[in-house]
């Protein structure tokens, strides 16, 4: 089976190419602009680049660019669409930049498919949890409401609770299933509802099998250490390593919900043949909340730092409190279930990240970037 896939030299591609490559019988061909931004400023050298090069036929290319899509898909059967600007707060400011590559790129990929007359079997799209913005809770008094994005006013005054928007009682947060409502937060998570929208209309148009995964927070080796917009696994390890301050954003109590990269992977080369799964939308996580202050504790142990860890109560715009994913589809319909343990998934991501080059230059630029735009918020 011939399988393009996007973005496949980035972190969640890296584990996606190295089972594919377990099959002989599968070709595969890697479209990826080698961004700066992830793989540092000698990419070829990047230890994601290294990891799959001898695994596919890698296109150094811009989804951006129709003539290098149309090219790349010449006889390919599946479409794993991975190629996407992926910050929550950078997105905020660097407007025309994200519908660029997330809306604009996908849109090329359809054009290319129609122009060409390929015949895909699938179209696999790698969504994200942002699109429920701070998705389902339960109030004691009104039971499940689906609450609008926390007030700045509110942030500023240390408060970092969802209220209900009928009596303002503090809500508690449940697990979000597929069918809930859809409020994104942030421009990146409008581009992402923007791209399974697409995904839903062309492939119905067009006859094509497809599968929308909507991904928590993937976490495990290979994630980009260089990257300051994304992950707060690699921002705390870089900076622990060498024992400076790590400054909590909130109250620190905001929780995510973690999967490792493995689990992920095997859920989408799982749904390529996985006929259950085509026309379907899928939550891929854990199903558990973890707060990013006992992410931060965990990590300080791992890497035995003396790093002081400071709540700071600084907050970014369309950042969300929690998400928690309710996996119950994914489990009846790819008999998913997370096989790495937080913990093991954690120490695993240390011990690697301990033996790569560290770079946490870019990350108080950053900040500093956001504050100047007006989308982070120092606290008092």
């Amino acid at each position: 089976m011939k399988i393009l896939i996007t973005g496949g030299a980035g972190f969640i591609g890296n584990a996606i190419i190295k089972l594919l490559a377990k099959d002989k019988k599968n070709h595969i061909v890697v479209l990826d602009s080698l961004m700066e931004q992830i793989h540092g400023t000698s990419p070829e050298k990047s230890y994601l680049y290294t990891e799959i090069i001898d695994k596919c036929h890698f296109i150094k290319g811009d989804i951006r660019d129709y003539s290098t899509v149309e090219s790349a898909l010449v006889d390919c059967e599946c479409i794993i669409h991975l190629a996407a600007e992926t910050g929550t707060g950078q997105s905020m400011y660097e407007i025309n930049h994200y519908n660029e590559v997330n809306i604009m790129g996908t849109s090329n990929l359809f054009q290319a498919i129609s122009s060409t007359g390929i015949k895909l079997k699938k179209f696999v799209l790698a969504s994200s949890r942002s699109v429920y913005g701070e998705g389902k809770y339960s109030c004691s008094m009104h039971g499940e409401v689906y609450p609008e994005a926390r007030r700045k006013a509110d942030m500023r005054c240390g408060d970092f609770n969802i209220h209900c928007s009928i009596c303002n009682k503090n809500l508690d947060v449940v697990k979000t299933d597929e069918e809930s409502r859809l409020a994104p937060n942030s421009l990146y998570a409008f581009t992402k509802l923007a791209q399974e929208k697409m995904v839903e209309t062309m492939c119905k148009a067009m006859s094509i099998d497809y599968t929308i995964f909507r991904f928590q927070n993937v976490y495990g080796v290979g994630q980009s250490l260089k990257n300051p917009y994304t992950g707060i696994l690699s921002i705390f390890s870089t900076l622990m390593l060498d024992n400076k301050p790590i400054n909590v954003f909130e109250d620190g109590k905001e929780s995510r919900d973690f999967i490792n990269v493995r689990d992920v992977a095997m859920a989408v080369v799982k749904s390529l043949e996985e006929t259950k799964t085509s026309g379907e939308t899928i939550n891929i996580g854990s199903g558990i909340g973890t707060s990013v202050l006992e992410i931060a504790e965990i990590f300080k142990r791992l890497y035995n730092s003396s790093s002081v860890i400071n709540v700071t109560n600084d907050f970014r715009i369309g950042d969300i409190a929690h998400n928690i994913a309710d996996i119950t589809k994914a489990q009846k319909l790819l008999a998913f279930s997370p096989t790495v343990e937080l913990e093991d998934g954690l120490k695993e991501f240390a011990n690697w990240v301990i033996c790569q080059e560290s770079d946490n230059s870019s990350y108080e630029y950053s900040l500093n970037e956001m504050e100047q735009r007006g989308m982070l918020v120092r606290g008092n």
